[in-house]
């Protein structure tokens, strides 16, 4: 597949003509600009940066408050979101000294296609907010890092362009917003434009409260009048960087994989409402396979609890993704990681695969979810600090740390491999509870 232009050229794309009023439109080229000279300075600080709590620390730098709080959040008091990221920190390693390794074998194969580390990007909404058509920037840089880039059904990119900047697999995760008809288009177009599995979430009954966020004024900042919006200036001025490459794309986009009745794309907005009418079921699998397909694998996201797994086997899904997404849901319910204990001794016998996503921070948390069963792990919140601190680069900059670290923790453990990876051999109790 041939690699497309770089992002920068297809900014020089003119707008449609609904992103933009005529003043803005004339500013467009020294937008441009000021977004590519932007894009070469934050390329050089993510660059110096080893972790990927570091990424975190230089979009903080780059992207506003009212903006970075949607992806660094969790809802209501943000509990599971932080117990997500504490049951990794309290496992613990058992080393195996005095083994010297030549190599170690990091390549796993997920429903058929081979991965060159055991870690797939998340679908995250709206990356656009972040980097100028930041989901396709994101799907390149995954690509070229042997992984595969799931797409979210709202994001603002369209996902045939997605699709083409990505070397690599991609999925489409699904949401039923607009309604059957809607989402019928949207997974044929999907199909289409070769994503290679779909991804089903389940866990979306209604948008979770996101209470810091809305304390933050996120709804006056979406819905609100030019002169609500007036309050958010302070914040903005200290990141005019962010400022310039969000209007050098257009403002506030659009839902743009989400094509209503009426021909639109559905605008930016609160997804709440819809989300209440478009929850998927167990009973909404049989149309959304007949679409799909039957040579295609479906997987499920949100499962939390050993009966959802055993009602997504006895679906014929594919496969599972054990997620909580994120702790952005419902707070207080179990961290993903002693969901993913329990799972895999259930469906230990089972062809099912078991992916995991929730608290990975580090390529240490990997090897953790894969000695407790999972067969590999999705990353969101990781990647996506790396696209807001710096596009294209920043995510390329957050697989690379993921994947040492992934290999400097196999090393020290004196494993050659992932798939010789278990708790029993690798991991020690947690001697402090």
């Amino acid at each position: 597949m041939t690699h497309p232009q770089p992002l920068e050229r297809n900014l020089e794309q003119p707008p449609a003509p609904n992103e933009h009023g005529a003043g803005l439109r004339l500013l467009q080229p020294y937008l441009r600009r000021a977004h590519a000279r932007s894009a070469k300075r934050w390329a050089r600080a993510v660059e110096k940066c080893v972790t990927i709590d570091h990424l975190r620390q230089v979009m903080e730098k780059r992207v506003p408050p009212i903006v970075r709080e949607y992806y660094r959040g969790g809802a209501d008091n943000e509990i599971t979101l932080r117990d997500n990221v504490e049951a990794f920190q309290r496992e613990r390693f058992k080393p195996r000294s005095a083994v010297q390794l030549d190599a170690v074998e990091m390549r796993t194969e997920i429903l058929g296609h081979p991965i060159a580390l055991p870690v797939i990007a998340a679908p995250i909404g709206s990356p656009r907010m972040l980097w100028p058509r930041g989901e396709a920037g994101a799907a390149k840089a995954v690509g070229e890092a042997g992984t595969i880039c799931t797409l979210s059904t709202l994001t603002g990119t369209d996902l045939e362009e997605v699709r083409t900047a990505s070397p690599g697999p991609c999925w489409y995760q699904l949401y039923l917003v607009g309604g059957k008809e809607v989402a019928a288009r949207g997974i044929e177009r999907a199909k289409n434009a070769g994503y290679s599995a779909l991804v089903l979430t389940i866990d979306t009954a209604v948008a979770g409260n996101r209470a810091r966020h809305e304390w933050l004024g996120a709804s006056q900042a979406i819905n609100g009048t030019p002169f609500q919006k007036l309050k958010f200036g302070p914040q903005m001025i200290p990141h005019l960087s962010w400022l310039q490459s969000f209007y050098a794309d257009g403002g506030m986009m659009q839902f743009r994989n989400v094509i209503l009745n009426d021909g639109q794309p559905m605008p930016y907005a609160d997804v709440g409402a819809q989300l209440r009418t478009s929850v998927v079921t167990w009973e909404h699998l049989p149309w959304i396979r007949e679409i799909w397909g039957t040579d295609k694998p479906i997987l499920v996201k949100g499962v939390q609890c050993v009966e959802d797994a055993r009602l997504a086997a006895e679906h014929g899904v594919d496969g599972i993704i054990i997620s909580n997404h994120g702790g952005r849901q419902m707070d207080r319910v179990y961290p993903t990681l002693y969901i993913l204990k329990d799972v895999a001794a259930e469906l230990k016998d089972s062809a099912m695969t078991i992916l995991l996503d929730g608290g990975i921070r580090s390529g240490g948390d990997v090897v953790i979810a894969l000695a407790h069963g999972a067969d590999a792990v999705l990353a969101g919140r990781a990647y996506v600090y790396g696209l807001g601190a710096g596009g294209e680069a920043g995510v390329r900059k957050a697989f690379a740390i993921l994947k040492k670290e992934i290999e400097d923790t196999l090393r020290l453990l004196g494993c050659a491999s992932i798939h010789d990876l278990n708790a029993k051999e690798h991991l020690l109790p947690y001697p402090f509870q």
